[in-house]
């Protein structure tokens, strides 16, 4: 089953889970919960905010080498936009990627995904806590700020 079919599959489609393919194309299923989904939800809400030139959005698909990985929340420029479109999924990343970490991931787990976004172009690895912490890298090292959105705050805050 390929992408295109897991996403217009009828017994998929309203699964209460993100569905994420490996790199033998078996479908990975992780459950989500309504703080995970504020959580993007808000970051999507700062991120619309804050930068310019592009737009934000949540539940990104994006081809790696370990398969169809989907980010939380990712910002495009309109020159990735420009050459993508709505593709589904995405052949290269959007500049920004975010990550949500829910009580199913690992740390490890988001080291490889941040390592398979790098390597398809992404210029930020955003990581956000289960308290709204964010951490944010660049391919070399953990940023004190966001370069591309640099008054991006260290913390979310949900509206509860």
């Amino acid at each position: 089953m390929n992408w295109h079919e897991i996403c217009a599959h009828p017994a998929l489609k309203d699964l209460p889970f993100k569905l994420e393919t490996d790199r033998w194309g078996h479908i990975v299923m992780s459950p989500a919960s309504n703080r995970h989904s504020w959580l993007q939800a808000e970051i999507q809400t700062l991120l619309r905010q804050l930068a310019s030139g592009g737009s934000a959005v949540v539940e990104c698909s994006i081809e790696t080498t370990a398969g169809i990985k989907v980010a939380d929340v990712a910002w495009a420029s309109r020159g990735f936009l420009g050459r993508h479109g709505d593709a589904n999924p995405y052949p290269e990343a959007p500049e920004i990627v975010v990550e949500v970490l829910s009580e199913s991931n690992t740390r490890a787990e988001m080291d490889e995904k941040k390592e398979l976004y790098f390597a398809r172009g992404a210029q930020e690895f955003w990581l956000c806590d289960a308290d709204g912490g964010m951490t944010f890298h660049n391919n070399h090292a953990v940023l004190a700020q966001s370069v591309l959105v640099p008054d991006f705050p260290g913390r979310v805050t949900l509206p509860f």
